[in-house]
């Protein structure tokens, strides 16, 4: 679910297609998306043995250790583009502003964090080249845990 307003548009991201934008300003911290409507995960190991699950790997996400999600319905969360220097920060699913975001910011998370361990993605981050590849479980919820630490610690001194 995208907690503030928003509108689906072409990304001003090279290559990217459409993306998410918000229609209103959302505070440094805040949630911007969170987990609904998933009934199912599944372990890696399934989806590769299944034919009908692994033509749905376009439209996964590692959602903690070994399980991932499919959307094959496609929900608009799925417009939210890949960036090495994301304003969202992906977190067990949630995805908070890393800073504060005004109206018309397009949405971005590191796409490393949804990936399987070492698995690369079918394209290239657009701003340095460089390839998208899937880090550890362990990799993923230790840096994300402290980069919403430190997000929240800031945001709370601010306040």
């Amino acid at each position: 679910m995208i907690l503030p307003r928003y509108h689906i548009a072409p990304s001003t991201i090279r290559g990217a297609g459409k993306g998410l934008f918000l229609d209103e300003s959302v505070a440094a911290g805040r949630i911007i998306t969170a987990p609904d409507g998933i009934a199912t995960t599944f372990r890696h190991a399934e989806i590769e043995a299944s034919e009908e699950l692994r033509a749905q790997w376009h439209a996964s996400a590692r959602w903690f250790e070994d399980r991932y999600t499919l959307s094959p319905d496609w929900p608009d969360e799925c417009y939210i583009n890949h960036s090495f220097t994301p304003n969202g920060l992906w977190h067990l699913g949630f995805v908070f502003a890393l800073a504060e975001l005004p109206p018309g910011s397009e949405i971005t998370v590191d796409y490393r964090h949804l990936l399987p361990p070492g698995q690369a993605e079918d394209f290239v981050d657009s701003a340095t080249g460089e390839t998208i590849s899937g880090l550890s479980w362990q990799e993923s919820l230790a840096s994300s845990t402290r980069a919403l630490a430190e997000l929240l610690t800031a945001t709370q001194t601010r306040a």
